[in-house]
């Protein structure tokens, strides 16, 4: 995740810039910023040109209504704590609901209005898992929720956590898990060094790489789960074989493996979405040994970005055909990884935790994959907490009709991490 910002800093002022008497003018402005999204101040009267060139006031609105929607009425400063003498400061705002916790920034000289702001985590007050259950739910389209200790046990929440939704790019927890079998076997090593393989598109970097470009299997694994690299997924996934990967989604216990046989490429589910409806159909239609004809059919096919763009230019594109799991699926992933035992997979995984500094507290460990594209939202998180006990988060939502709110369902995630240390 992708933190949620309300808003970048948007300048950086040089540190020694400041009087150490700035602390009035912090606690004046941080109450500004809250008079300001409360429509009680104009906002040019607080933030600096810079920032509303680059967050004007219809975006503030927009970010704060998402907020408001979750943790009520915006009600002032819960406090204000200088950082050094540079015009900065940390702050807490307090909602109905929920303490907010960010920064602002101020500007050196003149009439020192905020330069820059954000809000980067959120703790829910008095939320309980009724109260977020009932959020989730709300939400258009479908949404599944799993959170529960990795070994079984009663969960902390879960909302049809057997439903089968696609899931974007969490799908590369089974592409590490394979090739983490396969270096298990003695097959690969994680400093065996490959070519780099044909380009996919982004997300990623490794595309505008040259081609076959000599990297490891950790740099490889490494890219694909931290930045989920679509090219260096592709890559690993012919190096290790598409039939390795599929008998690793049956041996994790996929409640329905079928449903990714033949298991795709990056590219090839590009292709497949930026192609014709009736391929989409036939596929969507097909058998498992029918999908691989049409997908051994488009391998070769030309593509181009510009291709991809137009194909989800309207939305939600065929989100059926792509890659499916439950939530108790990505728990068994999850699950399968930890039995294997290689600190390397585990080291990848925690590489971009996803959460804020204050929100990792309580979770000496972190793993994180997520995936989206327009109609799909997936954020799966591997806990382990102080006593050595592994958790499972896997929170999904599609909606075949319509973008989807990504900062409002991080939001719901944090308010459901949260259920984890109220034991609510």
């Amino acid at each position: 995740m992708h933190k949620l910002v309300l808003a970048f800093l948007l300048a950086v002022i040089p540190v020694g810039a400041w009087a150490r008497d700035s602390a009035p003018i912090l606690d004046q402005r941080a109450e500004d910023i809250v008079a300001a999204l409360n429509h009680e101040q104009d906002p040019a009267d607080v933030f600096g040109l810079n920032f509303l060139s680059q967050v004007p006031p219809e975006q503030l609105d927009m970010l704060l209504g998402q907020l408001t929607s979750q943790f009520g009425t915006l009600l002032g400063v819960e406090f204000v704590e200088p950082i050094g003498s540079t015009g900065g400061a940390r702050i807490a705002l307090r909602f109905e609901r929920a303490i907010g916790k960010g920064l602002f920034q101020l500007e050196p000289s003149g009439e020192r209005k905020i330069a820059g702001f954000r809000l980067t985590e959120f703790q829910p007050v008095e939320d309980n898992a009724g109260k977020v259950s009932s959020d989730l739910q709300a939400l258009p389209g479908s949404v599944s929720v799993y959170f529960a200790p990795l070994e079984g046990g009663s969960p902390i929440l879960s909302i049809n956590a057997d439903r089968q939704l696609a899931i974007g790019s969490t799908f590369k927890l089974y592409v590490l898990a394979a090739l983490t079998r396969s270096i298990a076997e003695g097959e690969h090593g994680w400093d065996e060094v490959i070519a780099l393989g044909k380009r996919s598109f982004p997300s990623g970097q490794m595309q505008d790489w040259p081609d076959k470009a000599p990297v490891t299997a950790q740099t490889l694994a490494s890219m694909m789960i931290s930045i989920s690299d679509n090219t260096a997924t592709d890559t690993l996934i012919r190096l290790i074989g598409r039939d390795a990967v599929e008998a690793e989604l049956a041996a994790s216990g996929h409640s329905q493996p079928s449903l990714n046989v033949p298991f795709m490429t990056t590219r090839e589910m590009f292709t497949m979405k930026a192609g014709p409806d009736d391929v989409l159909a036939a596929y969507r239609a097909g058998s498992a040994s029918e999908r691989e004809r049409i997908l051994s059919d488009i391998g070769d096919r030309p593509l181009e970005l510009a291709q991809i763009s137009e194909a989800f230019a309207a939305g939600p594109r065929a989100i059926d055909v792509e890659w499916l799991a439950s939530g108790q699926d990505i728990a068994g992933i999850f699950r399968h990884i930890v039995a294997l035992g290689d600190q390397t997979a585990l080291d990848i995984l925690a590489i971009n935790p996803a959460l804020s500094e204050d929100q990792q507290a309580g979770w000496p460990y972190i793993g994180y994959k997520g995936g989206s594209e327009p109609g799909v939202l997936n954020l799966s998180w591997l806990l382990r907490n102080e006593e050595g006990a592994y958790y499972v988060l896997s929170m999904g939502w599609n909606n075949p009709e319509a973008v989807l709110d990504q900062p409002a369902f991080e939001l719901l995630s944090q308010r459901v991490l949260a259920l984890g240390s109220t034991g609510e």
